[in-house]
């Protein structure tokens, strides 16, 4: 069989970092359940691997009624994510000068992703391993070569996932520095090539539904995140998303780039509830982690509250 008859049928897959932007206010079991159903979904369709996962709190400046401030909102989501060995906390929003757009806030976190700064999570290449076989162009030697090797020729690796890879977080072997001072990645098809890491919007039907609020996004906005980004919507078995995307012509445009995640272990949990309950003295164990509800009573946080309903 042709090495080319091999690679064509691989394709290896898209790197996706899932962002959730919102108030986390306060966070809870819910927000963290939505990264793991995300995930799930994503890699059992098969043509993403997700590398990590953020919250990004909004900034103070978002002015919305019963926030408490970043420091504590920062503080609570820490404090949840200790437990999870892939999903991190980015305080860039709550940093800048004043509430940033979402469509900003994406930007931001693509370039981050992008960049050799980036870390990606040990726990991030947990799945099943598997082997790809890419067409590496070997570097020169640091020993000087014989003169008439065809220092040109192509040849084929066997890397165990791209984990190994010092652009995603992992090192080279000592072997493998010895005998190379860097490693240029071609391909059989456009498919193979090391794509970009994209950023995808991790959010609930309510917000894709928002965008039809008169006023509350900028059609351009709102055009860029589903276009350049795209969404990963976890719903409820109740609801219909797809009709509104069916209604809205810029989603139905770019319908491929927003997945549809149906979570059908029905789970009602909002921020806003949970504000209400702490308000009561009712119990919200089982709802927020243990940690985040201790910091909630140690601060003494959401003791008086608004009545007025208010969205997370």
């Amino acid at each position: 069989m042709s090495t080319q008859c091999s690679c064509e049928k691989m394709a290896a897959p898209t790197k996706v970092v899932l962002l959730a932007c919102g108030s986390f206010n306060p966070i809870t079991n819910m927000h963290l359940r939505m990264f793991e159903i995300a995930k799930d979904y994503l890699h059992r369709i098969g043509n993403f691997q997700v590398i990590s996962g953020i919250i990004s709190p909004v900034h103070d400046a978002y002015g919305k009624k019963g926030l408490v401030s970043a420091k504590h909102r920062l503080e609570m989501c820490s404090q949840a994510l200790k437990t999870s060995d892939w999903i991190k906390l980015n305080s860039w929003e709550t940093e800048q000068e004043g509430w940033t757009e979402t469509a900003k806030t994406l930007r931001h976190f693509r370039d981050e992703a992008n960049s050799d700064t980036f870390k990606v999570p040990n726990q991030a290449f947990t799945s099943p391993v598997s082997c790809t076989t890419i067409p590496v162009r070997p570097a020169r030697k640091r020993r000087r070569s014989n003169k008439n090797q065809d220092m040109n020729s192509d040849f084929l690796v066997t890397l165990r996932t791209v984990s190994s890879l010092s652009c995603f977080g992992g090192t080279l072997g000592a072997a493998d520095n010895d005998h190379y001072e860097e490693m240029h990645y071609t391909s059989c098809t456009n498919n193979m090539n090391l794509q970009p890491v994209q950023v995808k919007l991790l959010c609930g039907a309510d917000l894709l539904e928002s965008f039809a609020v008169p006023g509350l996004w900028k059609d351009e906005d709102i055009t860029e995140i589903v276009k350049k980004y795209g969404l990963v919507v976890i719903t409820r078995s109740d609801s219909n998303p797809q009709k509104f995307i069916y209604e809205s012509d810029v989603l139905y445009r770019y319908q491929k780039n927003i997945h549809i995640v149906t979570e059908w272990i029905f789970n009602d949990i909002s921020s806003t509830k949970v504000r209400r309950a702490v308000s009561r003295t009712e119990s919200i164990r089982y709802i927020v982690p243990d940690p985040v509800i201790r910091y909630i009573g140690q601060n003494k946080l959401y003791q008086m509250i608004d009545s007025e309903k208010e969205k997370d």
